[in-house]
């Protein structure tokens, strides 16, 4: 079972065992020398060792053997020394080690001649021709040097010999994947991206499954962690489908029982005197065993809040509690919470709705949960700083729930993560436009803290990157008291300006009413808590050139309001503010990148 972020610490082996682990009887094997291991191969396979076919393989088997103890060593040298290094001395490290890897594809692409003209010469007859196809390992060489990640398009992969398979469904032979169910070479692929892009310096100590949504990472997750009468504090705006998760199932008391609190605040202070309640509350619970598990969403949906995640993991942490980080709404472009240098400020678990801003088109549903390497894989048998490999995430919920993301999927979402950052960018770009200028009528609400006077605006520019808000906020006109016919008539008119989905990440800017459609879930009293009015228009914003989206809500309000209310549209900043505000933002936000970005010196030292 190949965990989806592969091997980046040194295992403590010795050299023969390097080359032990190559051998078809890697378990059972009595050589004691790379020699008897090339003779034990020979014999295993029927091999006659004093033929001339024998004694080519004996050599190439002997030189495998060898090579892998020196790959082995250039593992430990690398994990050793590399911190140490120059970057030209890495970019030499790095190009050595890519023609080694040419040289070794090589060896195997010209194997398949002698490979291929045997397997020709069983002579299968023609109906056992059709249904055996190609066999798997002839011509797929060539597909390791694909520019991109291959979509690997199976169920089940062949594997070597019976001791290696074995390994493999014990989790300790990561070349063999079995089924695709678990592993898949693309969705390993994305895990791989995913965490070099969230932790950074510290991907190795990370893990991460994919899943086939959002949701499913999440309920998997929680799933995984939860156990009957355990104590959830969970931020209170969130995604209406896990607010229905938390609420209608797991705090059931047919179901898990789960006791749900909804934590109100946003800042550190506002949490650990929430957390002291809590405990309080649950003083009895707490002493029995149960434990205590914290949810947070930040950004959140629908207003684009932001918590103080580092504050409040450090507060949770104090006492020992996992938290869960949706950090969906925000991505790595905004917020990097397992790049904190604490360790004690970032959570425990990541989690993002790959369907959002990471693909970025709309075009795939996929999720991911993201956590250090112990919660999240071990082999069988292994115990690591008091997590069995039973606990993890992996053994626990991935390898018996079947929730895996498939190949095509998963190389949906590499291939918009590639261009994240440019299109975050400019959303954040188009952000700060709307909202100010929608801030600008007087009886407007516009919940963003993109606003200087909101009240989130303090903490954004804390914990945001260069203090740029997240592309989704919501607006209502509660000020205004306008008839429902009027207000449902300029929301009917949006479109296709402001295109009405329900989803959000997208390369189009997309509105919804949270009351009728992604929190309609929640009875009155839980929208009037999550600050939802019957008016609340979420806003996903898009890439689109914003004066052009502007220019369409106001020829909406135009239709929809201005036949009961004359002049409401005409009471925004005008035309010259406007194209003034726009020049502004766009300058100062490219600014704020080309001031942080490295300079040439630094590069080159």
């Amino acid at each position: 079972m190949t965990p989806v972020v592969t091997q980046t610490h040194m295992p403590e082996t010795t050299d023969f065992d390097a080359a032990k682990i190559l051998s078809p009887l890697r378990k059972t094997s009595s050589a004691q020398s790379v020699q008897q291991l090339a003779d034990e191969q020979l014999a295993h396979f029927g091999i006659a060792p004093d033929s001339e076919f024998g004694q080519t393989l004996h050599r190439a088997a002997t030189s495998l053997y060898d090579l892998h103890m020196d790959v082995q060593r250039m593992w430990e040298l690398t994990t050793r020394t590399l911190k140490d290094l120059d970057r030209g001395d890495r970019v030499a490290y790095f190009n050595a080690k890519k023609f080694l890897c040419f040289q070794l594809a090589k060896v195997l692409d010209t194997l398949q001649n002698p490979f291929r003209k045997t397997y020709q010469s069983l002579e299968f007859g023609e109906s056992s021709t059709y249904a055996k196809g190609p066999y798997p390992i002839f011509d797929n060489v060539t597909a390791l040097f694909s520019a991109n990640p291959v979509i690997v398009r199976t169920a089940t992969y062949i594997y070597a010999c019976t001791e290696w398979v074995d390994d493999a469904f014990q989790g300790r032979e990561f070349l063999h994947e079995i089924y695709s169910r678990l592993l898949n070479p693309t969705s390993i692929s994305l895990a791989n991206y995913v965490v070099d892009v969230e932790a950074g310096p510290h991907a190795a100590e990370y893990l991460a499954w994919n899943f086939n949504s959002g949701m499913a990472a999440i309920d998997g997750l929680l799933g995984h962690l939860l156990q009957t009468g355990d104590i959830l504090i969970a931020s209170r705006n969130v995604y209406g489908g896990v607010y229905q998760l938390l609420h209608d199932y797991y705090a059931r008391p047919e179901k898990l029982n789960v006791a749900l609190e909804w934590f109100d605040g946003t800042t550190t202070a506002e949490f650990e005197a929430f957390l002291g309640d809590v405990r309080a509350r649950h003083d009895q619970a707490l002493e029995q065993g149960r434990r205590l598990y914290v949810y947070l969403e930040s950004p959140c949906n629908p207003f684009g809040y932001v918590l103080d995640i580092p504050g409040i993991c450090k507060a949770a942490h104090a006492h020992d509690h996992l938290v869960i980080h949706d950090a969906t709404v925000g991505t790595p472009f905004l917020h990097k919470p397992l790049q904190r240098p604490d360790k004690a400020e970032r959570p425990d678990f990541v989690v993002h709705s790959y369907t959002k801003d990471l693909t970025g088109n709309g075009n795939a549903t996929a999720g991911v949960v993201i956590g250090e390497n112990h919660r999240m894989f071990q082999p069988k048998g292994d115990c690591s700083q008091g997590v069995s490999w039973d606990k993890t995430l992996f053994w626990g919920v991935y390898y018996i729930k079947g929730a895996f993301l498939d190949a095509e999927k998963a190389f949906e979402v590499i291939s918009g993560m590639k261009t994240l950052e440019l299109r975050m960018k400019q959303k954040c770009i188009n952000t700060l436009i709307l909202a100010r200028y929608l801030n600008s009528h007087p009886e407007i609400q516009v919940n963003c803290n993109a606003v200087s006077e909101h009240f989130n605006h303090e903490l954004c520019q804390k914990v945001m990157r260069f203090g740029l808000p997240a592309p989704l906020f919501t607006i209502d006109f509660e000020a205004a008291d306008l008839p429902r016919d009027a207000f449902v008539r300029f929301f009917d008119s949006l479109t296709p300006g402001l295109d009405h989905q329900v989803s959000l990440g997208q390369s189009n800017t997309v509105v919804l009413c949270p009351a009728l459609t992604s929190h309609s879930e929640m009875k009155e009293e839980a929208l009037r808590k999550a600050g939802i009015a019957p008016t609340t228009i979420r806003i996903a914003v898009g890439l689109e050139n914003p004066k052009e989206t502007l220019s369409h809500l106001i020829h909406a309000l135009r239709l929809g309001v201005d036949p009961i209310r004359p002049g409401f549209s005409a009471r925004f900043m005008t035309p010259e503010d406007t194209d003034r505000m726009v020049r502004e933002i766009h300058e100062d936000v490219h600014r704020l990148f080309l001031d942080d970005a490295a300079s040439m010196e630094a590069l080159l030292s």
